[in-house]
């Protein structure tokens, strides 16, 4: 039985979609009960179609999300929106809040002297796009969007390149090597590292020769390597051949990435929430998060994501919490939903994060408040057209605390299993009538 089950699970993240709904079909059918939810969110899970270490399928990412009973799950890839129909009825069997949202990196030309969040490149930061809905993108957007997955794809092909020269005789066919290992070809840097690995695996079948190779290419001793291709190697491997100061980085310039604006104006034309990642206070760009924020609200940004398990350690008060404490007071200050999760792109990353941690715990209010505002934007937008950032929005709230404060509610009442009965809304559609139709629906 466990053997069926472990096989089972592994095609969940089979690259052939029907294998994986499956999969998921069959799990669903053979558990005894879902798990109760409890008050604890991931809205930032990568999976294989950007980068995840496991392997995860939006399927099996909304399984494990649902078997560990979090109340909601977003799901985040890099450059790419693939993966979000799935997500939403994988969501949708489960009983889970789903939500799906975009992240990439961007140009900020009045931060150009300055560090942001994408370390060692002033003026680049990451940005995201939150809670998008449908697909394909409108119009241009959908060039804006493609444009993006290509301008990664021709740096990685550039950085490949580059590192083979020097990690020869282990050279990469981009193609082969590497796109093999993600099923819409949106390759990262850690699949690149990854694909080094294992064909330094397959050419040094010893694993005296291999540690010796390494330790000579990286300048490190083999003893300190996880091998044959485990996260120490593999960030070995990232930081000293495609970082700053390595043989294959691309120095990025304003014309390698689009605008912070031009990413916000596409989230915005698909009817997502332009989104500022912050990641931990201590740049010279992030100690000037007042400016930052007024950039980013200037082009229409209106929430913030935050990744709280790389700023924190239990049962320490250090200047890395104290930053988090801070910037989500300025994040409440100015009415922004708090987007959280652990990312799950790197190996060892959490499923959730520590929501009961005494250093934590003064946040989850917060951390809730905008997932549930996240997902019932998510809600209204898919099935009515009723999002947060809506012309009906605008027309039904005069501030946005009040706007935070009805789509926070809604979030936490809305039963996933009610989301498509909600289609017959519209935008002539009252606060009231709204309401009531959610609560007709789950008396139903």
């Amino acid at each position: 039985m466990e053997k069926e089950y472990s096989e089972i699970q592994a095609a969940l993240d089979s690259f052939d979609r029907s294998e994986r709904n499956s999969a998921l079909q069959t799990l669903i059918k053979n558990q005894s009960s879902p798990p109760p939810s409890t008050e604890r969110v991931n809205m930032h899970g990568h999976t294989f179609y950007s980068y995840n270490p496991y392997g995860y399928s939006p399927s099996h990412y909304a399984w494990l999300a649902s078997q560990a009973g979090l109340n909601v799950a977003g799901k985040v890839e890099f450059d790419v929106l693939d993966g979000m129909d799935e997500f939403y009825e994988a969501g949708a069997l489960l009983g889970l809040k789903t939500c799906c949202s975009v992240e990439s990196r961007v140009y900020v030309p009045e931060f150009a002297d300055r560090v942001i969040n994408s370390p060692g490149e002033p003026g680049i930061a990451y940005h995201m796009g939150t809670g998008f809905t449908a697909l394909p993108p409108p119009g241009n957007e959908a060039d804006f969007l493609a444009g993006m997955k290509t301008n990664v794809s021709n740096r990685n092909r550039q950085l490949t390149e580059a590192v083979n020269a020097f990690t020869s005789p282990v050279e990469l066919d981009y193609d082969q090597d590497i796109l093999s290992l993600t099923p819409n070809g949106n390759a990262t840097e850690r699949h690149i590292c990854t694909a080094y690995a294992r064909k330094a695996a397959a050419h040094f079948t010893n694993n005296g020769d291999l540690g010796a190779y390494w330790a000579e290419k990286l300048g490190c001793d083999a003893s300190s390597l996880d091998l044959p291709e485990g996260p120490a190697l593999q960030g070995l491997i990232r930081a000293k051949t495609m970082k700053q100061g390595g043989v294959g980085y691309v120095q990025p310039s304003p014309d390698s990435f689009p605008l912070l604006a031009d990413m916000d104006r596409f989230s915005l034309a698909c009817n997502a929430i332009p989104t500022l990642a912050w990641l931990d206070g201590t740049t010279a760009g992030e100690q000037a998060m007042d400016e930052l924020m007024d950039v980013a609200s200037a082009s229409g940004t209106a929430a913030i994501n935050i990744i709280p398990d790389r700023n924190f350690t239990i049962g320490v008060k250090d200047e890395k919490l104290q930053n988090l404490y801070d910037v989500v007071d300025k994040a409440n200050a100015r009415d922004w939903p708090v987007i959280i999760g652990t990312e799950l792109n790197s190996p060892g990353n959490k499923l959730v994060d520590d929501f009961g941690s005494d250093e934590l715990a003064p946040l989850v209010p917060t951390f809730m408040r905008g997932a549930y505002i996240l997902y019932a934007h998510t809600v209204l937008q898919r099935q009515a057209e009723l999002g947060y950032l809506s012309d009906w929005a605008k027309n039904n709230f005069t501030t946005v605390k009040e706007k935070n404060d009805f789509y926070a509610k809604l979030g936490e009442e809305i039963n996933p299993g009610i989301e498509s009965g909600l289609s017959n809304l519209n935008k002539q559609t009252t606060i009231e009538q709204l309401q009531a139709a959610i609560k007709g629906k789950d008396n139903e």
